[in-house]
C-alpha cells in the first residue's frame, strides 16, 4: 500500500477535488497499449482497404512524372503544374488513410481519461531532469511493470507472428512462380493481413493494461486521513477564518441595525434588559417595522442612542419581550400584537403633539393587550398558552 512521505498510509478514496486538481496537471489514466492497438489495427486494416487504390496512385503518379518531356523540365511553369498535380494527386489518395490513422490516434486517449490538454503537465520540472530521480524511477514498481509488459508483448506477438507466417508458407513459396505485378501485389496483401494479425494481437494486452493503469493511477491518487481533513477545512473554510467572517457579518449587521434606531418612532423596553425600536410609516399600507432590537449591552446602546435622538422610550416588559421573540429585524410585528402596538403608538403621537397648556399629559394604559400565547420570560420561554 502506498505511504505518503509523512509515513501515513493512503487508504483514503481521492476526493472529487483531489481527482479534479490531478487532471488540470495531466495526471490522468493512460493506457500506450490501448493507443497502439488502435493505431495498429487501423493502420494495417487502412492498407487492406485503400492499399490498392493507394498503389493505383503512385504508379499513375509514377507515370505521370516520368513522362515529362526534358523540354518541360527547363520551363519553370510546367514544372510548377508538374508539381502541384503531383501533390494534388498523393494528397487525394493518402487523405482517407491519414484521416483513419488520425481518428484511431485520438481514440485511444478519448476512450480513456477523455481529451485532455494541459499547460501544467508541460511545464519544466527539476524532477524530470534530476539524476536522482531518474535512477529511482528505473528501479521503481512501475519500471518493473513495464518490463514485465514488454516482455509479454515480445512473446505474445512473437508467437502470433510465427504462426501467421507459418500458415502462409505455401502463399509465401508461391510467389516466386508467380510475375512481378501479381507477386508484388499478393507480397503486400500477405504483408497486411499479418500485420493485422499481430496487432490483433495487442488486444489481450491492452484489456490486461487497460485496468491495471485504471488501478495504478487510482493508487497513486488516494490520501491519507489527514490529506481529506486539510482539504475539507480548505473547501469548507477553516473554524477560524469562519467564526472571524461570521463575527464581521454580525458586526456589520449591528452596524446598520444601530444606524436605523435614529429614525424608529418609539423604543419599547423591558426596561433594563429588552429594547425594540420601532417604526410606523402611514404612508404605506402595513404594519410597523422592528429597525432594532437587542438584549443587555445592545439593550442600553439602542436606548442610548434613542435618547440621543429624542426618541421615546416606553417601558413595557411583556410587550418587549414579546415583539423580541417573534419579529425579526425589518419585519412587520405579528398581527396578534396589532392592538397592543397601536396603542403604545397612539401614546406616542399623543405626547409628541401635548403641550402644557393642552391639559393633562397622556398616559399609557398600565396593562397592554398582549396575547397569552406571546407571554414570554426573559430566557424566551412561553409563559402562558
Amino acid at each position: 500500500m502506498a505511504e505518503s512521505e509523512s509515513g501515513q498510509e493512503r487508504s483514503e478514496e481521492a476526493t472529487a477535488k483531489r481527482q479534479e486538481t490531478a487532471r488540470e496537471e495531466g495526471q490522468i489514466a493512460r493506457s500506450r497499449e490501448l493507443n497502439t492497438m488502435l493505431v495498429l489495427m487501423a493502420g494495417s486494416g487502412g492498407l487492406l482497404v485503400y492499399g490498392p487504390g493507394l498503389a493505383t496512385a503512385l504508379r499513375d503518379l509514377m507515370r505521370f512524372n516520368l513522362a515529362l518531356p526534358r523540354e518541360a523540365a527547363f520551363d519553370i511553369n510546367i514544372a510548377a503544374a508538374h508539381l502541384l498535380h503531383s501533390t494534388l494527386a498523393i494528397g487525394n489518395a493518402l487523405l482517407p488513410f491519414l484521416a483513419l490513422m488520425a481518428v484511431a490516434a485520438l481514440a485511444g486517449p478519448i476512450f480513456m481519461g477523455g481529451w485532455l490538454f494541459s499547460t501544467k503537465a508541460l511545464m519544466p520540472k527539476g524532477s524530470r531532469i534530476n539524476p536522482l530521480e531518474g535512477i529511482k524511477r528505473m528501479f521503481s514498481m512501475t519500471a518493473l511493470v513495464e518490463l514485465v509488459k514488454s516482455l509479454i508483448k515480445f512473446v505474445v506477438l512473437s508467437g502470433i507472428a510465427i504462426v501467421i507466417i507459418a500458415s502462409m508458407k505455401n502463399r509465401l513459396l508461391g510467389l516466386s512462380v508467380e510475375s512481378l505485378h501479381s507477386a508484388l501485389g499478393d507480397a503486400l496483401n500477405m504483408a497486411a493481413w499479418a500485420t493485422l494479425g499481430v496487432s490483433c494481437g495487442m488486444i489481450a494486452i491492452a484489456l490486461i493494461d487497460v485496468p491495471y493503469q485504471l488501478f495504478d493511477h487510482n493508487q497513486k491518487l488516494k490520501m491519507t486521513k489527514q490529506e481529506v481533513k486539510e482539504e475539507m477545512k480548505d473547501s469548507e473554510g477553516r473554524p477560524e477564518v469562519k467564526g472571524r467572517i461570521r463575527q464581521l457579518q454580525r458586526e456589520l449587521a449591528r452596524r446598520r441595525m444601530m444606524e436605523a434606531v435614529p429614525t424608529a418612532d418609539v423604543i419599547i423596553t423591558n426596561p433594563e434588559h429588552f429594547s425594540v425600536a420601532l417604526k410606523y410609516d402611514n404612508t404605506r399600507r402595513g404594519a410597523p417595522i422592528v429597525v432594532a432590537k437587542g438584549t443587555e449591552q445592545i439593550a442600553m446602546k439602542i436606548r442610548e442612542i434613542g435618547n440621543a435622538h429624542k426618541v421615546l422610550l416606553v417601558p413595557s416588559p411583556t410587550l418587549a419581550r414579546a415583539i423580541y421573540y417573534t419579529t425579526e429585524i425589518d419585519r412587520e410585528i405579528p398581527a396578534s400584537l396589532y392592538m397592543a402596538v397601536a396603542q403604545v403608538l397612539a401614546y406616542v403621537f399623543q405626547i409628541k403633539s401635548w403641550r402644557p397648556e393642552h391639559g393633562r399629559k397622556p398616559k399609557l394604559p398600565e396593562q397592554l393587550p398582549v396575547p397569552d400565547d406571546m407571554l414570554f420570560d426573559q430566557k424566551g420561554k412561553r409563559t402562558a398558552l
